[in-house]
């Protein structure tokens, strides 16, 4: 089980308010689709989660426990732009988050170990239809491929948080689609919670069982920093939870 907890959260760097008096509960296993102006707080939101920002004030907590400072691999996450390794083959990208997991000093997995994390890494190749190009370069896929390679590195760890920065925006309409039915199985295979900023209302709707708006409620054209974003709608959607 995992439910995110957020009371009274604020963001400030210096005098620039970005997020203010944030409220919200999230159930276990919830695909969370967030909308939002530009530079309403949406990716410092899941910076947060992620552990690479602290609020300034209020709590963040996950399964009643504040939210560590440090990521962590309870939580994955995938950006726009893909985290690859060109150097390394697929297969290789994908093992990296076990060997560096199961070995942290010498970053490299062996014998039985390395058999184990084999046995987990190729069903998830097929899963995310890369089995084929396993041996390839990032350099030698496309878009779309480099996009699924970077969202089974997220999952191959098996986080209980996965959280999407605009993971799609930069993929043709027709690779997107495929894109949604991958996210959909992996989220309901894997049981996972996720956080998904989009700047597409559609995909938001298609996809979240939980659609949330940030936007700034109070306004001051004489100090435009000195309020911040905060959650204006919080919609419950049907989803696609099997």
């Amino acid at each position: 089980m995992t439910e995110v907890t957020v009371k009274h959260l604020w963001k400030e760097y210096g005098n620039q308010v970005v997020l203010e008096n944030v409220n919200l509960r999230i159930a276990d296993h919830e695909f969370v689709t967030i909308v939002g102006a530009s530079g309403c707080g949406k990716t410092t939101f899941l910076k947060m989660l992620l552990g690479v920002e602290s609020p300034s004030r209020g709590e963040f907590l996950i399964d009643g426990q504040p939210l560590p400072n440090e990521p962590g691999p309870d939580r994955g996450i995938v950006f726009q732009r893909y985290s690859l390794f060109p150097h390394l083959t697929v297969l290789q990208n994908l093992l990296l988050g076990l060997d560096l997991r199961g070995a942290p000093l010498s970053g490299k997995l062996y014998g039985a170990r390395r058999r184990r994390a084999l046995e987990k890494a190729l069903p998830l190749l097929e899963a995310v239809g890369l089995h084929a190009a396993a041996d390839k370069y990032p350099s030698q896929l496309s878009g779309g491929m480099q996009q699924r390679l970077s969202i089974a590195q997220s999952v191959i760890c098996e986080p209980k948080i996965l959280l999407l920065d605009e993971p799609f925006g930069a993929l043709d309409p027709g690779i997107t689609a495929d894109m949604h039915a991958l996210i959909l199985k992996l989220w309901n295979e894997h049981k996972m919670t996720i956080f998904m900023v989009t700047h597409d209302l559609k995909e938001s709707f298609e996809l979240g069982t939980r659609l949330l708006v940030f936007d700034k409620v109070r306004l001051d054209p004489q100090a435009p920093e000195a309020f911040g974003a905060t959650i204006t709608f919080n919609i419950p959607l049907k989803g696609h939870r099997a």
